[in-house]
């Protein structure tokens, strides 16, 4: 197992290339960093059994595939009793659109971000949302305008 302090700046540089894109081989990614293939390689193999590579993925653009709208989605709940906390996670394992579901501290127990076509598929998964889990508060709906930033990368932490 990989600690942080043991990701070295040629770690951070062989991911820093692979977020940008993860289907460059890795000859092109060691002799953009400096380092033979088989160094490069040996790097890769560990960081992917450390778990610090938990995956790679294709990124698509939500507007080419038709789900150009994304909402936020704060929840409120007056229960958090382990048998609501399963339903409630069974939900959300159940609707696709949602791709993230955040545990708040704060006003807002949670925090979900959906990516929808548009307003009336949004009022269809909060309706099944709202019937698979009891004693929802408050359901609080926010509709992104633009989006200015996006990015899966991570930065090195200083």
């Amino acid at each position: 197992m990989i600690d942080q302090n043991q990701i070295d700046s040629l770690d951070w540089a062989i991911l820093r290339e692979l977020q940008n894109d993860a289907s460059l081989p890795v000859h092109a990614i060691g002799e953009r960093i400096g380092l033979s293939h088989n160094a490069c390689w040996r790097r890769i193999k560990r960081l992917e059994e450390s778990g610090v590579i938990a995956r790679r993925v294709a990124l698509l653009d939500p507007e080419k595939v038709g789900l150009g709208t994304t909402v936020f989605v704060a929840i409120r709940t007056n229960r958090h009793d382990p048998g609501w906390l399963d339903a409630f996670s069974r939900a959300i394992a159940s609707i696709d659109e949602i791709a993230e579901c955040h545990r708040m501290a704060g006003d807002v127990d949670y925090l979900l971000k959906l990516s929808v076509r548009d307003i009336a598929h949004y009022d269809r998964i909060y309706r099944k949302l709202i019937a698979a889990v009891p004693d929802l508060a408050d359901v609080s709906s926010s509709f992104s305008m633009e989006r200015m930033k996006a990015s899966t990368a991570l930065p090195r932490p200083v």
